[in-house]
């Protein structure tokens, strides 16, 4: 992979001479490489030509309107899956050992307040929530084993509830907020990285992983902060969905524990309300 991402560089950016190339990490859905460091090219793994091309269109409305920084796109080839960028300062928030969460919750909540009033052409991305739920008890067959008993308990009386009211409005949203795609540097958020799954959909989907990965109080703090009425209910709803979903993620494969252990250490506060 390394030799074809030295082909694309040259390919789009004549001239540009590669010194340095290394792996920076990898997701569910890319990988990323450092160029020189200072360039950032991610390729997905699962190349999908109309999806690199909607994530270009996203990332330029953002640029256009967002109260953070996010990547601004040098080169894309979307028959590759490839995207390159300007590398942003900082730390994935995931990784990050000094910050304090609740000074992100105000820049958070306007941020989403500025990406839900964007305008783009990308498509719609809903499911019923009773899929949701659906998928959240498979998921939980798989990771039950690895949750105490106690909880268990709480996770099961969620699982047979009702799911919440249908969304009505539907927004451009980021659609994986999670944690390992906010940057900080000390208390201050530096970028919004890796919009891959950006879609029309219901944006308490923002917020649940606030809530997931945050806590309940940057949840509360940022919704304090959006211009908009989210409704709760359904946040916390895909929050313990998604929470479900990186357990399940991570006992499946072993290399990306990071999830599971993610996943029970947010596992008490994402279910205890």
């Amino acid at each position: 992979m390394i030799e074809e991402i030295k082909t694309l560089v040259g390919r789009h950016l004549p001239g540009y001479a590669v010194r340095t190339l290394v792996k920076l990490g990898e997701g569910l859905d890319n990988l990323a490489y450092e160029v020189n460091g200072n360039l950032i090219v991610r390729s997905s793994k699962e190349v999908d030509p109309e999806m690199t091309r909607r994530e270009v269109e996203v990332l330029r409305a953002i640029v256009e309107c967002g109260t953070l920084p996010v990547p601004e796109v040098v080169f894309a080839d979307a028959e590759a899956g490839v995207i390159a960028y300007a590398k942003l300062p900082g730390t994935p928030l995931q990784t990050a050992l000094t910050t304090d969460v609740s000074k992100l919750a105000a820049p958070l909540g306007e941020f989403l307040g500025s990406v839900h009033r964007a305008v783009t052409s990308v498509p719609e991305d809903v499911a019923p929530l009773a899929e949701w739920l659906a998928e959240a008890t498979e998921n939980y067959e798989v990771a039950a084993g690895h949750i105490p008993a106690t909880a268990r308990r709480t996770v099961e009386r969620f699982l047979n509830v009702t799911p919440p009211a249908e969304p009505e409005k539907l927004v451009l949203c980021h659609n994986d907020l999670g944690s390992e795609h906010i940057l900080v540097n000390g208390d201050t958020i530096t970028g919004v990285i890796d919009w891959t799954d950006a879609a029309v959909t219901d944006p308490a989907v923002d917020f649940a992983l606030i809530f997931r990965d945050l806590g309940p109080e940057v949840f509360e703090l940022s919704l304090a902060h959006y211009p908009g009425e989210i409704v709760r209910e359904r946040a916390v709803f895909y929050a313990r969905c998604a929470l479900l979903e990186d357990l399940a993620y991570g006992i499946r494969n072993p290399s990306a524990r990071r999830y599971e252990e993610l996943g029970l250490r947010h596992l008490e506060w994402t279910f205890a309300r």
